[in-house]
Formats: C-alpha cells, sequence, structure tokens
C-alpha cells in the first residue's frame, strides 16, 4: 500500500495535535506495512459536506497520488459515505478513513475466535450506513421473477438484509462467549486468595512485554501499534502471603478510538470492568506521552473503571536515562498528579521488583467475600 495522508485542521483541532494525529496515522500505515509517500494538509474551519476538503484541493491531491504513484488516500478522519464516493470519483484512488485503516490492522491481527468475530461485527458496523448512503448502480433494482410483485428488490436492500442478520448472529456469539467468561470470572471471584490485575494503555506501550516479564509468559511483542487484540491472562504466585494475581492484558487504545470498535471490543474490557486493580502502562519516552495518557483516562471514565486502584506504570525509561542508578522514585508522583506510580524499564528489567511489591501490597489487602 503506497498512500498519502490527509489532515484537516479545523477550529476543534490546533496545529500541534493535527500533527500528532498524522504521525499516528503514519504507524497505523507501517503496521499494515504500507508505505506514506506524502501528507496533504488544509485548514477549514468546517468540513466540506460533499469531498471534506473542498473539490479543487481534491483536484490537487489527485496530481500528487498520479506524481507520486500512490495507490491509496487515507484522510486522519472519519469520512461519510458521499464524501469517499465523491473523492474516488475525481482522483480514480482508493479513499480509506482512519477507522478503515484500524479494522483493517484489526482484521489482519485478530488470532481466536472472540477477536475474529469482534472485528467481523466492527467492520460490519462501520460499512452499514455506507450502504445506505451509496446510490446508483449499486442500488438499481433486481428484475421480479414471475411469482413476485413489481420490479423486485434493490440490491443496497439485500446488502443491508444480509449485514444485519450477520450481526445478528455475530452478537449472539459473542454473547455466549461472554458468558463463559462471566463463569470464568465468578469462580475467580469467589477466591478471595487471587487478585484479579487489568493491563491498560495506549497501543505500543509495552503491555505485552510487561505481561511476559511478571509472569515469565510468552506473548507475541512488536514495536508497533496494535501488534496483539486478543486477550491475554497469566498470573503470578505469591508463596508467602499465600496469594496470587490473575494478570489479563487487553487490547491497546488510541485517541478518538472508533465507536465501531469500542462498541464490538466491550466483551474483552469486561475483564477490565472485573479487576481488582488497574495497571495503566505508559510509554515515557514518547514526548506526547501525557496526552495519550489522558486519552486513556478518557476511555477509562467511559467504560467506568477511572475510579479503580490503578498504578500508574511508566515504561521505557531505558530510552530516557542511561543507567537505572538515575532512577528517582521520588519523581514518580510529580510526573502523574499525585497517582500512584512506579518508573520501570521491562527491557532491560529495571525496578519491576518495586512494581511487584506493590502488586503484592493490593493482594496483601484481599478478603474473603460472602456469596448469597
Amino acid at each position: 500500500m503506497r498512500c498519502i495522508l490527509i489532515g484537516v485542521k479545523t477550529k476543534e483541532k490546533t496545529e500541534k495535535e493535527l500533527k500528532q494525529s498524522l504521525y499516528e496515522l503514519e504507524g497505523l500505515v507501517e503496521a499494515l506495512n504500507g508505505k506514506a509517500l506524502g501528507r496533504l494538509y488544509q485548514k477549514r474551519e468546517v468540513p466540506d459536506p460533499a469531498t471534506f476538503i473542498g473539490k479543487g484541493k481534491v483536484k490537487q491531491l489527485k496530481e500528487i497520488a498520479e506524481g507520486t504513484k500512490a495507490d491509496t488516500l487515507i484522510f486522519d478522519t472519519k469520512l461519510s459515505p458521499v464524501q469517499i464516493s465523491n473523492i474516488e470519483n475525481i482522483t480514480g484512488i482508493k479513499v480509506m478513513d482512519r477507522t478503515d485503516l484500524i479494522l483493517s490492522i484489526f482484521s489482519e491481527r485478530a488470532k481466536t475466535r472472540q477477536a475474529k468475530l469482534q472485528v467481523e461485527l466492527a467492520t460490519l458496523q462501520h460499512q452499514l450506513p455506507r450502504i445506505y448512503g451509496q446510490k446508483g448502480k449499486a442500488l438499481s433494482r433486481i428484475g421480479g421473477g414471475m411469482k413476485t410483485k413489481g420490479a423486485g428488490e434493490k440490491i443496497g436492500e439485500i446488502k443491508v438484509r444480509t449485514i444485519k442478520n450477520r450481526i445478528s448472529k455475530i452478537k449472539k456469539e459473542l454473547e455466549q462467549i461472554k458468558k463463559q467468561r462471566a463463569q470464568q470470572r465468578k469462580w475467580r471471584n469467589k477466591n478471595p486468595d487471587v487478585l484479579k490485575v487489568a493491563l491498560v494503555g495506549y497501543t505500543n506501550a509495552g503491555k505485552s512485554s510487561l505481561l511476559n516479564r511478571l509472569t515469565k509468559r510468552e506473548t507475541f511483542i512488536s514495536d508497533q501499534l496494535f501488534a496483539t487484540l486478543d486477550t491475554k491472562t497469566s498470573y503470578i504466585v505469591f508463596p508467602d502471603i499465600g496469594k496470587k494475581a490473575v494478570i489479563t492484558d487487553t487490547v491497546g487504545f488510541v485517541k478518538d478510538m472508533p465507536e465501531e470498535i469500542m462498541e464490538a471490543f466491550m466483551a474483552t474490557l469486561e475483564e477490565v470492568k472485573e479487576a481488582d486493580l488497574i495497571l495503566h502502562v505508559i510509554d515515557i519516552s514518547d514526548e506526547n506521552w501525557t496526552e495519550k495518557m489522558e486519552a486513556v483516562e478518557k476511555i477509562m471514565e467511559k467504560i467506568k473503571i477511572k475510579e479503580k486502584p490503578t498504578i500508574v506504570v511508566l515504561n521505557k525509561v531505558d530510552r530516557v536515562i542511561p543507567s537505572e542508578d538515575f532512577l528517582d522514585s521520588s519523581e514518580e508522583t510529580m510526573l502523574t498528579g499525585k497517582r500512584e506510580t512506579v518508573i520501570i524499564s521491562v527491557n532491560k528489567g529495571w525496578n519491576l521488583d518495586r512494581l511487584i511489591e506493590k502488586i503484592k501490597l493490593y493482594a496483601k489487602e484481599l478478603t474473603a467475600v460472602s456469596y448469597d
């Protein structure tokens, strides 16, 4: 995939936010083994309803694409069906928006049955409004048969019904998986010796690497966005206190996470909602780590887990300081606004023992829970 990235500076978005968002968009392209050949910026108070960036800018975009031999145009926003159709008609090139790109990555990375179903559900929910918005040949009528009345159904109506039926079937299957997971959680909830810990964080913050280090489990890791999608669970045993911590890794978040994806992955996030302790993993070497921390906290608030006991884990500090000797625990809460914090390097193993001790303290506080 050889693409041009398109960003629009509106009154709701600052210049810095636009550049950060396009930089992340390029990372998403690279996650699909694509190459960004260039970027196009446009300043608009409000998006053009027909083409988002205006017909003149689209013609300019066509010239750039022809000159660079780009085969895809990727917009760092959500486009309407009409906008996509109009831009493709003018440029003759495939058009994707940010949600399309993320869904393509999810589709490629999903491994388990649950993850594949969730990705398919999100994709179908994203496609449905576009079929409603299609015009012309796609919605031409099928001629009626001998036993039918009228000219027959529109092709678009058949597509919509097929997609709705598939969505209904997927939701039922996911509900069954959700019930099975609930039974597993019920067992853990009845065991007062088990601390339930969930890892959350921005994509590529190092959550899977941390799970591997803490539990000595081998989970696929890669230095790219959305390297893993499936929920992974393992545990740490604390024999001296007769407790253990079950740790669950979850899909990474991104800023402005598309609603379709958030809805589709709620089953995965149920693990987070049931946790006794949250580890919010942050890449402190990222110059925009504070903004990403806030983006994750907004999602945590949305799914009603922000008030849960949380340890902020500032990871990848080995990219910031030359050795472990420079670690200063007195700076931790200063960096995160008095939140309980620990600075670590999963890669180097720095301060992991301190993080484990913090987790153990929460495990010690577990008490037996009575059930009716």
